[in-house]
């Protein structure tokens, strides 16, 4: 008979099965994708967004959430620990991902940048107190994000279809896709399994979640209050935000907002 442990083991990786197969048929689904008949465009980029009337429906639902739930905490959050506190729980959440953006980097072929997040990450585990002080950013060597749907993006892959997910929000097929890869992969993740230790990094993914919507608010109000079409806005505002990234521009000159795949 198998004992618990086994029971989990075999149950854990039936579900990565499921999730690898997944992945795999968004990608295939990304490929075969073609551009609506009337594409969208933001600048000089094309937007496919086929399911435009269900996504403002979600899109709706994500900023009735926003406005009733989200918000809400995410200002008592503010008011609890001060700015330098939550600027040290970005760094360290950046600072457990090294691994993941060490691979996309790789598979990116961006060997400067792979050389950078391991100097980032040796420097600000050891000076900065296991992440929790940018020592290596002070120093010049500045955190680049990089994630799968970076990496798809560079092998050739197109967003495919835009999508609003409950709670998530917006993102693209390609970028969800490559969300589902990085946290599949991410070694964090195993090594808290492997230990029993699975609360630990559910907390890890909701501090990530919680630091990502209190870096969201204050951009996502400015946007709703200059905008005529805020659906619109943030669609545009996200591809934009997703193309510099993938050409690893600076971000400063794009638009201010940050990617829901970077959680």
């Amino acid at each position: 008979m198998f004992n618990n442990k086994a029971v989990a083991v075999l149950a854990d990786g039936k579900t990565s099965m499921i999730l690898v197969m997944s992945v795999l048929a968004c990608l295939f689904l990304v490929s075969c994708s073609s551009t609506s008949k009337d594409p969208i465009m933001a600048g000089d980029i094309i937007i496919n967004d086929p399911l435009e009337n269900h996504n403002r429906r979600v899109f709706a639902f994500n900023a009735a959430v926003d406005d009733a739930v989200i918000h809400p905490i995410v200002e008592g959050y503010r008011a609890v620990v001060p700015s330098p506190g939550r600027t040290g729980v970005r760094n360290f959440l950046r600072n457990l991902k090294s691994p993941v953006t060490l691979a996309n980097q790789v598979l990116q072929g961006d060997l400067p940048g792979a050389k950078d997040v391991v100097l980032r990450a040796v420097i600000n585990s050891l000076v900065g107190l296991g992440g929790l002080f940018d020592v290596a950013g002070a120093e010049g060597i500045e955190y680049e994000a990089e994630d799968f749907g970076q990496t798809l993006a560079v092998w050739g892959v197109d967003h495919g279809p835009y999508m609003v997910v409950p709670f998530l929000g917006p993102s693209s097929l390609r970028d969800y896709a490559g969300y589902a890869v990085d946290s599949f992969a991410d070694p964090v993740r195993w090594y808290l399994h492997n230990i029993d230790e699975e609360p630990l990094y559910y907390t890890k993914v909701g501090l990530e979640y919680l630091d990502l919507r209190e870096s969201l608010m204050d951009v996502l109000k400015d946007l709703e209050s200059s905008s005529i079409d805020y659906y619109a806005a943030v669609r545009a505002t996200y591809y934009q935000r997703r193309d510099a990234l993938v050409r690893d521009e600076d971000t400063d000159s794009a638009p201010a907002f940050p990617s829901y795949d970077d959680f």
